[in-house]
């Protein structure tokens, strides 16, 4: 894989300085009864040490007789992307296959040195085969890639273009912007909440309502279990002032009386002295 992105790359250049070599075919209308597609393209290329293999197939549905064909496919690079940046050899099941290279400015065109080894009859196909692969400072680019089938005698059978992104791997994984006119605002991220339950009429006619007591005996007028305590402490007190009272009552009694008998006892013995 190296050998061939060396000699790629001093392909480009022996060509872009000494601009000698076999001319290219120039592109005319194609025949009739051929068609050629691209098969193998991704959505858009990725930079790096990625390789694709896109393969160029001519067919012929119509006339007589067989030809060998010659391809020929042109690249061209734009939006930030250059032509040295891009790697590109023709394979086939033996090796790679020469190619002869021609650049100018944003294009270059990759053509065979040697015919296909198949043969192009009615109902059949030749297919060609390239390894695609684009170096590690590609930030953002585009690349169309035209695909060119001749005859021997470079005569133009039929041709196929297809145009591609290529994104560098810092931008690989990141979408591409939307326009702004079409931006659409993010929705507000809402932050999860704690679901309360909303009690159900069987609940709330289940459980009473807190503090039934308290408002029952703070209403005006109402006699509850505050005042039916206060009342009995209040007898209960009364009770006891009036016991305290008549215990002390008593004991001051008790602490004036004679001693020897009762009070207001008549001593005998005074008035039968005085009868002697």
């Amino acid at each position: 894989m190296t050998v061939w992105r060396k000699a790629l790359r001093v392909g480009v250049v022996l060509a872009c300085l000494s601009g000698t070599g076999l001319a290219a075919p120039v592109p005319a209308s194609a025949a009739p009864g051929f068609a050629t597609e691209l098969s193998g393209l991704p959505e858009e290329f990725t930079a790096g040490d990625q390789v694709r293999t896109v393969s160029a197939v001519v067919s012929r549905d119509s006339g007589r007789g067989c030809v060998k064909v010659r391809w020929s496919m042109v690249l061209t690079v734009a939006g930030g992307l250059r032509l040295d940046q891009v790697k590109m050899d023709r394979v086939e099941e033996s090796g790679s296959f020469p190619l002869e290279i021609r650049a100018e400015g944003a294009v270059a065109r990759l053509t065979d040195r040697q015919l296909d080894p198949g043969t192009l009859c009615p109902d059949r196909t030749v297919t060609a085969r390239y390894r695609v692969a684009f170096a590690e400072d590609v930030t953002r680019g585009r690349l169309t890639l035209a695909a060119e089938a001749y005859d021997a005698g470079l005569r133009l059978l039929a041709s196929r273009t297809a145009t591609r992104e290529v994104v560098g791997l810092a931008t690989a994984d990141i979408p591409t912007p939307e326009p702004s006119g079409s931006t659409v605002p993010a929705e507000p991220t809402v932050e999860p909440t704690e679901e309360v339950a909303v009690p159900t009429e069987e609940a709330v006619a289940e459980v009473p309502p807190p503090a039934t007591a308290n408002r029952a005996a703070s209403r005006p007028g109402g006699f509850g279990l505050v005042q039916a305590a206060f009342l009995l402490g209040g007898l209960l007190l009364f009770l006891g002032v009036g016991l305290l009272l008549r215990l002390r009552q008593l004991t001051r009694t008790a602490d004036g009386a004679p001693e020897g008998g009762r009070p207001f006892e008549r001593r005998p013995g005074r008035w039968t002295q005085a009868r002697r």
